[in-house]
């Protein structure tokens, strides 16, 4: 996991933009797990600002059901609701198989594809080594992205963006206990790319439900 959990601080940034994105990154990294209880004033504490910041940065997560608001105490980290999980993995296997299908009927864009997927998978490498197992997970999230992007359909990928807080927080879970995962996912995402290269639609297809079988549904 990485030891800074203080994402980049941008110019002009409100207090409580700041407190938000902090209580966000905690989140979706897994350093406070689900079910796990704060207050206001640990967060406040870390960015050396007062409550009232980060008690308007609850409320957004909460919004955004990350975060269960406790009167007095502070917020509970929310657990990943029962059958959330297979719920975002038959959304990601539909989406990203409409995708490829629809980039697929385009064979000249292919190759274009093929390196933004190829450089994705680069950026995933680099984090393996590292042995960042959360870098990785957020990289894992981008990779599915960029190949999603790849078909071109607008609402599609707007859909799958909204995914991503959700694939994050589930990579983490899965792979934080099983390492020795790391290695199989990028052989398959090379299985991946390699598939659409092909041209192979059916073979990606299985390939995917293989790929996402193996690392989330264990």
């Amino acid at each position: 996991m990485r030891t800074s959990s203080y994402p980049a601080e941008t110019p002009g940034q409100s207090a409580a933009d700041r407190a938000y994105r902090l209580t966000k990154e905690l989140v979706l990294s897994g350093e406070l797990p689900g079910g796990h209880l704060f207050s206001e004033t640990e967060i406040a504490g870390r960015l050396g600002l007062s409550r009232t910041p980060v008690r308007e940065a609850f409320v957004r997560l909460q919004a955004e059901e990350l975060l269960t608001l406790v009167p007095k105490r502070g917020a509970i980290v929310a657990p990943v609701p029962p059958g959330e999980a297979e719920d975002v993995l038959d959304a990601r296997e539909a989406v990203e198989t409409a995708a490829v299908r629809r980039l697929l009927r385009t064979p000249e864009r292919v190759p274009a594809a093929v390196d933004r997927l190829r450089d994705a998978l680069e950026v995933q490498r680099g984090y393996a080594e590292a042995g960042d197992i959360d870098a990785f997970a957020e990289a894992d999230e981008l990779f599915h992205r960029t190949l999603v992007a790849a078909g071109g359909n607008a609402l599609l990928i707007r859909f799958y963006t909204g995914l991503a807080d959700r694939q994050r927080r589930m990579n983490v879970a899965a792979l934080g206990p099983v390492p020795d995962l790391i290695p199989v996912v990028l052989r398959q995402h090379d299985e991946l790319v390699a598939i659409i290269e092909s041209g192979d639609q059916s073979a990606f297809t299985t390939a995917l439900r293989a790929h996402l079988d193996g690392t989330h549904r264990r």
